[in-house]
């Protein structure tokens, strides 16, 4: 008992975590590349292991489940989005043109790799999405928080620009992305990114992107 009550006041130790942090990044790289390969059915806890070579222990000190690993895949892939589309939105000059690279920029992402993410990784984000709103809602919450205060800052500058209506700039973001998101869900149950034409993506690209505008102008 003692050791115990011990072992619970004694902070982890500076190396301890570091090497906690090193086996979560395996797991969760492991995790993207099986998602890419074989999408969300070749992601297991087995398969994660296999390839990271780490016990079934190392694993569950890290994560609860599959599903964590998912989310976590899900926090990493937009943080890198959403540092991606910093960078890219330098090069733009007003709030419209910004907000419009980031929802081609998901859209083409689930269909080729211009972006920068695997097309195979895409489609399997999107295909838990919504499970993992239903299920797992302030986790996800919290992953796509880097990507919607992105959105929401070019909300809140368009505003102030006049080119965009009043408006809760937060809540526009999620409007933003939910739509992109359950829109690809749809079309993507329907068939797999490889069966679409460049000529498709357009479309869906252009459809999305005038539905935004025209919700979002002055």
């Amino acid at each position: 008992m003692f050791a115990q009550d011990q072992a619970a006041r004694t902070p982890e130790k500076p190396h301890a975590a570091e090497e906690g942090c090193a086996r979560s990044r395996l797991l969760i790289d492991a995790a993207s590349e099986l998602l890419e390969q074989g999408g969300i059915e070749g992601l297991t806890v087995r398969a994660v292991l296999k390839r990271t070579g780490l016990a079934r222990r190392a694993f569950y000190e890290r994560f609860v489940g599959k599903d964590d690993l998912v989310v976590a895949v899900f926090e990493e892939t937009l943080r890198e989005a959403a540092r991606r589309y910093r960078e890219e939105a330098q090069q733009l000059a007003t709030p419209l043109d910004k907000l419009r690279m980031v929802v081609v920029g998901l859209v083409r992402g689930a269909f080729d790799n211009e972006h920068g993410i695997g097309q195979q990784r895409v489609f399997a984000m999107v295909h838990e999405h919504l499970r993992l709103a239903q299920s797992r809602p302030g986790e996800l919450q919290a992953a796509l928080r880097p990507l919607l205060e992105f959105i929401a800052e070019q909300v809140t500058e368009g505003i102030s620009s006049g080119q965009l209506r009043e408006c809760d700039p937060e809540l526009q973001a999620t409007l933003i992305y939910n739509l992109v998101a359950t829109t690809l869900h749809s079309e993507l149950m329907m068939k797999q990114p490889a069966g679409y034409s460049r000529e498709r993506s357009d479309q869906l690209v252009g459809e999305i992107w005038e539905f935004c505008r025209r919700a979002i102008i002055a």
